[in-house]
Protein backbone atom coordinates (compact mmCIF):
# COMPACT_ATOMS: atom_id res chain seq x y z
CA UNK A 1 0.00 0.00 0.00
CA UNK A 2 2.90 2.42 0.99
CA UNK A 3 4.71 1.81 -2.13
CA UNK A 4 2.15 2.49 -4.54
CA UNK A 5 1.35 5.59 -2.61
CA UNK A 6 4.84 6.58 -2.67
CA UNK A 7 5.14 6.02 -6.83
CA UNK A 8 1.88 8.34 -7.08
CA UNK A 9 3.13 10.93 -5.40
CA UNK A 10 6.70 10.88 -6.86
CA UNK A 11 4.73 10.81 -10.16
CA UNK A 12 2.36 13.48 -9.16
CA UNK A 13 5.22 15.89 -8.37
CA UNK A 14 7.21 15.18 -11.79
CA UNK A 15 4.08 16.06 -13.64
CA UNK A 16 3.91 19.52 -11.38
CA UNK A 17 1.91 18.83 -8.12
CA UNK A 18 2.94 20.54 -5.39
CA UNK A 19 1.11 19.43 -1.76
CA UNK A 20 -1.14 21.53 -0.63
CA UNK A 21 -1.83 22.36 3.38
CA UNK A 22 -4.36 19.56 3.73
CA UNK A 23 -3.50 16.51 1.97
CA UNK A 24 -6.16 13.60 2.92
CA UNK A 25 -5.42 9.69 2.52
CA UNK A 26 -8.02 6.99 1.35
CA UNK A 27 -7.76 3.40 1.38
CA UNK A 28 -10.02 1.52 -0.26
CA UNK A 29 -9.62 -2.04 1.54
CA UNK A 30 -12.16 -4.71 2.25
CA UNK A 31 -10.60 -7.71 3.86
CA UNK A 32 -7.55 -6.52 5.29
CA UNK A 33 -3.96 -7.72 6.71
CA UNK A 34 -5.42 -11.96 5.88
CA UNK A 35 -2.16 -13.50 5.60
CA UNK A 36 -0.78 -12.19 9.13
CA UNK A 37 -4.46 -12.59 10.86
CA UNK A 38 -4.34 -16.01 9.54
CA UNK A 39 -0.88 -16.30 11.44
CA UNK A 40 -1.23 -14.55 14.54
CA UNK A 41 -4.48 -16.93 15.27
CA UNK A 42 -3.18 -20.49 13.81
CA UNK A 43 0.63 -19.93 13.75
CA UNK A 44 1.27 -17.77 16.76
CA UNK A 45 -1.85 -18.20 18.68
CA UNK A 46 -2.44 -14.85 20.10
CA UNK A 47 0.89 -14.24 20.89
CA UNK A 48 3.15 -11.55 19.40
CA UNK A 49 5.27 -9.19 20.67
CA UNK A 50 3.45 -4.78 20.61
CA UNK A 51 4.82 -4.15 17.52
CA UNK A 52 4.01 -7.41 15.34
CA UNK A 53 0.37 -6.87 16.86
CA UNK A 54 0.33 -3.48 15.31
CA UNK A 55 0.94 -4.82 12.54
CA UNK A 56 -2.83 -6.03 12.01
CA UNK A 57 -3.92 -2.68 12.87
CA UNK A 58 -5.64 -0.79 9.24
CA UNK A 59 -4.45 2.38 11.13
CA UNK A 60 -0.79 1.50 10.78
CA UNK A 61 -0.11 1.92 7.29
CA UNK A 62 -2.06 4.91 6.76
CA UNK A 63 -0.25 6.40 10.27
CA UNK A 64 3.05 5.44 8.69
CA UNK A 65 2.23 6.79 5.57
CA UNK A 66 1.20 10.08 6.77
CA UNK A 67 4.26 10.34 9.02
CA UNK A 68 6.31 9.56 5.88
CA UNK A 69 5.04 12.74 3.93
CA UNK A 70 4.32 14.93 7.04
CA UNK A 71 0.48 14.96 5.82
CA UNK A 72 -1.82 15.81 8.19
CA UNK A 73 -5.51 16.04 6.14
CA UNK A 74 -8.44 13.63 7.22
CA UNK A 75 -7.68 10.12 7.04
CA UNK A 76 -10.34 7.19 6.47
CA UNK A 77 -10.69 3.19 4.94
CA UNK A 78 -13.19 2.55 2.74
CA UNK A 79 -15.11 -0.33 1.35
CA UNK A 80 -18.08 -1.17 -0.75
CA UNK A 81 -16.91 -4.73 -1.74
CA UNK A 82 -15.62 -4.76 -5.49
CA UNK A 83 -16.79 -1.32 -6.02
CA UNK A 84 -14.56 0.08 -2.88
CA UNK A 85 -11.76 1.93 -5.91
CA UNK A 86 -15.23 3.72 -6.95
CA UNK A 87 -16.15 4.10 -3.68
CA UNK A 88 -12.94 5.99 -2.95
CA UNK A 89 -12.69 8.20 -5.58
CA UNK A 90 -16.29 9.91 -5.25
CA UNK A 91 -15.16 9.79 -1.24
CA UNK A 92 -11.76 11.86 -2.57
CA UNK A 93 -14.17 14.23 -4.43
CA UNK A 94 -16.37 15.19 -2.03
CA UNK A 95 -13.89 16.18 0.29
CA UNK A 96 -12.09 18.83 -2.98
CA UNK A 97 -15.77 19.73 -2.76
CA UNK A 98 -16.14 20.38 0.47
CA UNK A 99 -13.08 21.99 0.46
CA UNK A 100 -12.07 20.09 3.45
CA UNK A 101 -9.15 18.85 1.81
CA UNK A 102 -6.62 20.99 -0.87
CA UNK A 103 -5.40 17.07 -2.32
CA UNK A 104 -6.29 13.67 -1.22
CA UNK A 105 -3.91 10.86 -2.09
CA UNK A 106 -5.97 7.81 -3.21
CA UNK A 107 -4.98 3.95 -2.68
CA UNK A 108 -6.67 0.49 -3.47
CA UNK A 109 -5.11 -2.19 -2.31
CA UNK A 110 -6.39 -6.24 -1.81
CA UNK A 111 -4.04 -8.85 -1.27
CA UNK A 112 -6.37 -11.36 -0.29
CA UNK A 113 -6.20 -14.22 -2.71
CA UNK A 114 -4.96 -16.55 -0.23
CA UNK A 115 -5.84 -20.34 -0.86
CA UNK A 116 -8.66 -20.46 1.77
CA UNK A 117 -10.13 -17.24 -0.16
CA UNK A 118 -9.66 -18.71 -3.70
CA UNK A 119 -11.44 -22.01 -2.93
CA UNK A 120 -14.61 -20.26 -1.69
CA UNK A 121 -15.09 -17.83 -4.23
CA UNK A 122 -14.87 -20.97 -6.63
CA UNK A 123 -17.02 -22.80 -4.65
CA UNK A 124 -19.64 -19.78 -4.91
CA UNK A 125 -19.47 -20.51 -8.88
CA UNK A 126 -17.53 -17.31 -9.89
CA UNK A 127 -13.77 -17.81 -9.35
CA UNK A 128 -12.04 -20.04 -12.59
CA UNK A 129 -9.20 -22.07 -11.12
CA UNK A 130 -8.35 -24.67 -13.74
CA UNK A 131 -8.07 -22.46 -16.85
CA UNK A 132 -6.47 -20.02 -18.86
CA UNK A 133 -7.62 -16.13 -18.13
CA UNK A 134 -8.80 -15.88 -21.82
CA UNK A 135 -10.37 -19.12 -21.99
CA UNK A 136 -11.87 -18.73 -18.65
CA UNK A 137 -13.15 -14.79 -18.17
CA UNK A 138 -14.21 -13.33 -21.43
CA UNK A 139 -16.63 -10.69 -20.72
CA UNK A 140 -19.65 -9.24 -22.89
CA UNK A 141 -18.45 -12.88 -25.14
CA UNK A 142 -19.93 -16.42 -25.35
CA UNK A 143 -18.37 -18.74 -23.34
CA UNK A 144 -17.32 -16.55 -20.08
CA UNK A 145 -17.44 -18.71 -17.27
CA UNK A 146 -16.68 -16.04 -14.11
CA UNK A 147 -13.18 -14.44 -13.43
CA UNK A 148 -9.93 -15.45 -12.44
CA UNK A 149 -8.35 -13.63 -8.69
CA UNK A 150 -6.27 -11.17 -8.79
CA UNK A 151 -4.48 -9.00 -6.17
CA UNK A 152 -3.18 -5.31 -6.58
CA UNK A 153 -2.28 -2.18 -4.94
CA UNK A 154 -2.51 1.04 -7.13
CA UNK A 155 -2.54 4.78 -5.74
CA UNK A 156 -3.32 8.08 -7.47
CA UNK A 157 -3.56 11.55 -6.65
CA UNK A 158 -6.25 13.73 -7.13
CA UNK A 159 -6.22 18.12 -6.77
CA UNK A 160 -7.73 20.89 -8.24
CA UNK A 161 -4.16 22.17 -9.06
CA UNK A 162 -3.06 19.26 -10.91
CA UNK A 163 -0.45 20.73 -13.24
CA UNK A 164 -0.61 17.87 -16.06
CA UNK A 165 -3.17 15.29 -14.62
CA UNK A 166 -3.93 12.02 -16.74
CA UNK A 167 -7.56 12.49 -16.54
CA UNK A 168 -10.15 14.83 -15.15
CA UNK A 169 -13.04 13.63 -12.93
CA UNK A 170 -16.06 14.48 -13.91
CA UNK A 171 -18.22 13.16 -11.83
CA UNK A 172 -20.27 9.54 -10.41
CA UNK A 173 -22.99 7.89 -8.43
CA UNK A 174 -23.03 5.07 -5.78
CA UNK A 175 -26.42 2.94 -5.33
CA UNK A 176 -27.41 -0.12 -3.21
CA UNK A 177 -29.62 -2.75 -4.82
CA UNK A 178 -31.00 -4.21 -0.86
CA UNK A 179 -31.74 -7.22 -2.78
CA UNK A 180 -29.18 -10.57 -2.10
CA UNK A 181 -25.63 -11.00 -0.63
CA UNK A 182 -24.56 -11.82 -3.71
CA UNK A 183 -26.80 -11.87 -6.72
CA UNK A 184 -27.64 -8.48 -9.02
CA UNK A 185 -31.25 -7.62 -8.74
CA UNK A 186 -32.41 -8.86 -12.15
CA UNK A 187 -34.79 -5.57 -12.19
CA UNK A 188 -31.97 -3.43 -12.61
CA UNK A 189 -33.14 -0.50 -11.14
CA UNK A 190 -30.74 0.26 -8.63
CA UNK A 191 -28.20 0.00 -11.36
CA UNK A 192 -30.40 2.18 -13.53
CA UNK A 193 -30.14 5.20 -11.04
CA UNK A 194 -26.48 4.74 -10.50
CA UNK A 195 -25.88 5.27 -14.32
CA UNK A 196 -28.35 8.22 -14.59
CA UNK A 197 -27.49 9.67 -11.44
CA UNK A 198 -24.06 9.81 -12.29
CA UNK A 199 -24.22 11.08 -15.72
CA UNK A 200 -26.72 13.53 -14.36
CA UNK A 201 -23.46 14.12 -11.89
CA UNK A 202 -20.77 15.00 -14.61
CA UNK A 203 -23.13 16.65 -16.04
CA UNK A 204 -22.80 14.99 -19.66
CA UNK A 205 -25.68 13.03 -21.61
CA UNK A 206 -25.55 9.43 -22.26
CA UNK A 207 -25.38 10.17 -26.16
CA UNK A 208 -21.40 12.07 -25.10
CA UNK A 209 -20.38 8.63 -23.80
CA UNK A 210 -17.72 7.05 -26.08
CA UNK A 211 -16.30 4.43 -23.69
CA UNK A 212 -18.08 2.14 -20.96
CA UNK A 213 -14.78 0.60 -18.89
CA UNK A 214 -17.25 -2.25 -17.27
CA UNK A 215 -16.76 -4.27 -14.23
CA UNK A 216 -16.82 -7.02 -16.93
CA UNK A 217 -16.18 -9.57 -14.82
CA UNK A 218 -17.17 -12.37 -17.32
CA UNK A 219 -20.42 -13.66 -15.29
CA UNK A 220 -23.51 -14.32 -17.18
CA UNK A 221 -25.17 -11.54 -14.56
CA UNK A 222 -22.99 -8.73 -14.89
CA UNK A 223 -22.72 -9.39 -17.98
CA UNK A 224 -26.13 -9.27 -18.74
CA UNK A 225 -26.38 -5.94 -16.32
CA UNK A 226 -23.92 -3.89 -18.08
CA UNK A 227 -24.92 -4.78 -21.47
CA UNK A 228 -28.27 -3.48 -21.09
CA UNK A 229 -27.05 -0.11 -19.62
CA UNK A 230 -24.55 -0.26 -22.60
CA UNK A 231 -27.87 -0.71 -25.05
CA UNK A 232 -30.38 1.82 -23.39
CA UNK A 233 -27.96 4.56 -21.35
CA UNK A 234 -25.32 5.61 -23.67
CA UNK A 235 -24.91 6.50 -26.95
CA UNK A 236 -24.41 3.85 -30.22
CA UNK A 237 -21.41 4.85 -30.32
CA UNK A 238 -19.96 3.78 -27.36
CA UNK A 239 -17.74 1.11 -27.02
CA UNK A 240 -17.43 -1.60 -24.11
CA UNK A 241 -14.39 -3.37 -22.90
CA UNK A 242 -13.34 -4.77 -19.55
CA UNK A 243 -9.52 -5.87 -18.87
CA UNK A 244 -10.21 -8.43 -16.12
CA UNK A 245 -9.21 -11.26 -18.40
CA UNK A 246 -6.13 -9.28 -17.82
CA UNK A 247 -4.86 -8.30 -14.30
CA UNK A 248 -7.39 -10.82 -12.86
CA UNK A 249 -10.11 -9.38 -10.77
CA UNK A 250 -8.43 -7.62 -7.89
CA UNK A 251 -11.08 -7.21 -5.60
CA UNK A 252 -11.17 -4.01 -3.19
CA UNK A 253 -8.46 -2.51 -6.34
CA UNK A 254 -10.31 -3.57 -8.95
CA UNK A 255 -11.91 -0.20 -9.98
CA UNK A 256 -8.89 1.98 -8.88
CA UNK A 257 -6.92 -0.60 -11.12
CA UNK A 258 -8.98 -0.43 -13.86
CA UNK A 259 -9.34 3.22 -13.87
CA UNK A 260 -6.18 3.98 -13.88
CA UNK A 261 -5.56 2.20 -17.02
CA UNK A 262 -8.61 4.20 -18.65
CA UNK A 263 -6.56 7.12 -17.19
CA UNK A 264 -3.35 6.30 -19.20
CA UNK A 265 -4.96 5.35 -21.78
CA UNK A 266 -6.13 9.10 -22.63
CA UNK A 267 -1.81 10.01 -22.44
CA UNK A 268 -0.70 6.82 -24.58
CA UNK A 269 -3.21 7.31 -27.46
CA UNK A 270 -4.15 3.39 -26.61
CA UNK A 271 -6.70 1.62 -24.73
CA UNK A 272 -5.35 -1.99 -23.54
CA UNK A 273 -8.26 -4.16 -24.55
CA UNK A 274 -8.17 -7.85 -24.36
CA UNK A 275 -8.72 -9.94 -27.54
CA UNK A 276 -11.71 -11.51 -27.98
CA UNK A 277 -11.53 -15.05 -28.59
CA UNK A 278 -15.38 -16.05 -29.39
CA UNK A 279 -18.69 -14.22 -30.82
CA UNK A 280 -19.58 -11.22 -28.95
CA UNK A 281 -20.96 -8.06 -28.01
CA UNK A 282 -20.97 -6.35 -31.28
CA UNK A 283 -19.40 -2.91 -29.41
CA UNK A 284 -16.59 -4.85 -28.06
CA UNK A 285 -13.62 -3.16 -28.30
CA UNK A 286 -11.08 -6.02 -29.98
CA UNK A 287 -7.25 -5.83 -28.41
CA UNK A 288 -5.56 -2.26 -28.33
CA UNK A 289 -7.82 -0.07 -29.90
CA UNK A 290 -6.76 3.50 -30.37
CA UNK A 291 -8.18 5.70 -27.83
CA UNK A 292 -10.20 8.42 -29.75
CA UNK A 293 -10.57 10.56 -26.61
CA UNK A 294 -14.01 11.61 -25.58
CA UNK A 295 -16.05 10.71 -21.68
CA UNK A 296 -15.44 7.15 -20.04
CA UNK A 297 -17.79 5.93 -17.52
CA UNK A 298 -16.29 3.49 -15.07
CA UNK A 299 -18.85 1.21 -13.53
CA UNK A 300 -17.98 -1.60 -11.06
CA UNK A 301 -20.70 -3.05 -9.28
CA UNK A 302 -19.88 -4.92 -5.80
CA UNK A 303 -21.14 -8.31 -4.62
CA UNK A 304 -23.96 -7.67 -2.20
CA UNK A 305 -25.37 -5.10 -4.00
CA UNK A 306 -22.90 -1.77 -3.86
CA UNK A 307 -23.38 -0.20 -7.46
CA UNK A 308 -21.12 2.61 -8.14
CA UNK A 309 -20.04 4.71 -11.83
CA UNK A 310 -17.76 7.37 -12.13
CA UNK A 311 -17.34 9.45 -15.31
CA UNK A 312 -14.10 10.60 -16.75
CA UNK A 313 -12.71 12.99 -19.44
CA UNK A 314 -9.45 13.08 -20.87
CA UNK A 315 -7.31 15.98 -19.15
Amino acid sequence: MRAAAREAVTDAGARGWQPGRRVGLLHAVVLGEVDLWRDFYLKHHGKRTKREFLALMPSTPMSTLMQEYGFTGPVMNVSAMCASGNAGLLTAKSWLDSGIVDDVVLVATDLSATRENVRNFAELGVVITDAEPLDACRPFQQGSRGFIMGEASVAMVLSRRAADPYARLLGGAMTHDAFHVTSIDPALHQVRRCFTEALADAGVPGSAVRYLNAHGPGTKQCDAAETAMLETELSERARVYSVKPLVGHCQAAAASLELAVAAMSYRRGVIPAPPTVAAGHPRLLAGCSPNHGGITVKSALGMGGHNSVVVIAAA
